[in-house]
């Protein structure tokens, strides 16, 4: 942070033009994956000349639309850009050559792309070419914007994030299973954002046998790209007539372990349903199932299951993220139902921990964002 002399502080113009270029590639969220968000914007002269986003997967990305928004104005210009340009052809060509046939002079850019296909390759061809290029500031900042991306480019695994609704006392229903709405009207209005900015939700069959829920993304200003709806059922028992099967909002994938009963499989394929089996025992792997989906291209999951569910990803090491509500309400009951559940840990050195990094306010609620302690 620069000082001004006067007790107030501002921001150089790399800071400045970052800044604009991440925000900017947030409005590709829903819309891109498995690609990256990115955002690209061109300054010539202490003005703006171009700016553009990663709008849609297949779809030009930041570099080729702020070129295109820049036009001859590009000439001689500095590009400030998210993520490292590609050097490949993919969905679309290299960004590469876009960028030396535009005249630009200098590229400044945030974050370097693990992606095997890129990973320096794109920095190098384009300073091969003369072309000033450095890395910016905010790295972190990108990082954290393209932390799925990063995952699944780098291990072959979807990021998984647990959501989660509780009271203080850390009950998630009452004792006789009521649970709407422990959150405010404003928490479930960003969990539906959340929805539509992965590319999976997952529950188990606890939820969908208690609620049955839809699973689909509501009350979110941006088109996206519904999100594949996930059972962890092992024994198929998902109702035929449940509102995720009967629901053509969004694909649906119903996870089954290999000795669930084959009549019931061919009825739910025949409706519609995808049905993926886990091997040949009596539980879903899921593991094997996460693996399944980075094949897929699923790049993001976010599970919204009960505590059996989400103890058991933690126990698994499959969590990246957990985001859980705090209502300012009291609940109650020793057999009221909590954030996890499954068999627990013995001895509390064995404790699972994570790193609070954010607590904050969604409506009257607390909203606490962790990750696990030192990482995954």
């Amino acid at each position: 942070m620069i000082s001004n002399g006067d007790g107030a502080s501002s921001i150089g113009d790399n800071e400045k033009y970052t800044l604009m270029a991440i925000g900017l590639a947030e409005k590709g969220k829903g819309r891109v994956s498995p690609n990256p968000l990115v955002g690209a914007v061109i300054v010539k002269d202490g003005e703006v000349v171009g700016a553009g986003y990663h709008e849609c997967i297949g779809g030009p990305h930041a570099e080729v639309n702020a070129l295109e928004d820049a036009g001859s104005a590009a000439a001689g210009a500095t590009l400030y850009v998210t993520l490292e340009p590609c050097n490949h052809f993919g969905r679309t060509p290299p960004c590469t050559e876009a960028i030396k046939n535009s005249g630009v002079g200098k590229v400044i850019v945030t974050v370097r792309d693990p992606n095997p296909q890129v990973s320096g390759n794109g920095m190098a061809a384009l300073a091969d070419a003369g072309i000033e290029v450095e890395d910016g500031p905010f790295e972190e900042v990108a990082k954290r914007q393209n932390e799925a991306y990063f995952k699944w480019v780098t291990e072959k695994m979807p990021f998984v994030t647990l959501k989660a609704a509780a009271s203080l006392d850390g009950k998630t229903a009452t004792v006789t299973g009521s649970s709407k709405w422990i959150s405010s009207e404003a928490s479930r209005r960003e969990v539906h954002a959340m929805r539509a900015c992965s590319d999976a939700v997952l529950v188990g069959i606890g939820t969908v046998l208690s609620d049955d829920p839809k699973l689909t993304a509501r009350d979110y200003d941006r088109e996206f790209n519904p999100p594949m709806r996930i059972v962890m059922d092992s024994g198929a028992r998902t109702p035929v007539n449940s509102r995720i099967v009967g629901d053509s909002g969004a694909d649906t994938l119903i996870a089954v372990a290999g000795s669930a009963p084959a009549e019931r499989v061919r009825e739910l394929e025949r409706r519609g349903v995808e049905v993926w089996k886990s091997g040949k025992g009596d539980r879903v792997d899921p593991a094997s199932l996460l693996k399944y989906l980075a094949e897929r291209e699923v790049s993001s999951v976010l599970c919204e299951g009960g505590g059996d569910l989400s103890f058991s990803l933690v126990e698994a090491g499959l969590v990246d993220k957990w985001v859980f509500y705090l209502a300012p309400i009291i609940i109650g009951g020793r057999d009221a139902p909590g954030l996890t559940g499954g068999a627990g840990i013995q001895d509390l050195k064995d404790a699972f921990k994570f790193d609070i990094d954010s607590v904050s306010f969604s409506g009257p609620d607390i909203r606490v964002v962790a990750y696990p302690e030192g990482g995954r």
